[in-house]
């Protein structure tokens, strides 16, 4: 059965997701897109955020679920 993340999870994940993943995302020129949540720690590896850009910034639009979700490194030097 599928655990649920509680709004401290969000907010961990979030707070990761601002720090380690929007710098990456503006160097790429990101716009929209899902990534595995493995950036904010191995406990959420079977987790996914949906992003999408907001004025010069990125939110977090959706979480989702998935135990078949791969990490993926976003090799860009910042």
């Amino acid at each position: 059965m599928q655990e649920e993340l509680t709004e401290d999870d969000k907010f961990e994940i979030m707070t990761a997701f601002s720090e380690n993943v929007v710098p990456k995302l503006k160097k790429l020129n990101a716009r929209i897109g899902t990534l595995n949540c493995a950036f904010a720690g191995p406990r959420f590896k079977n987790w996914l955020v949906h992003f999408r850009e907001k004025r010069s910034d990125f939110e977090i639009t959706e979480f989702e679920y998935d135990e078949n979700s791969r990490d993926m490194d976003l090799k860009v030097r910042v």
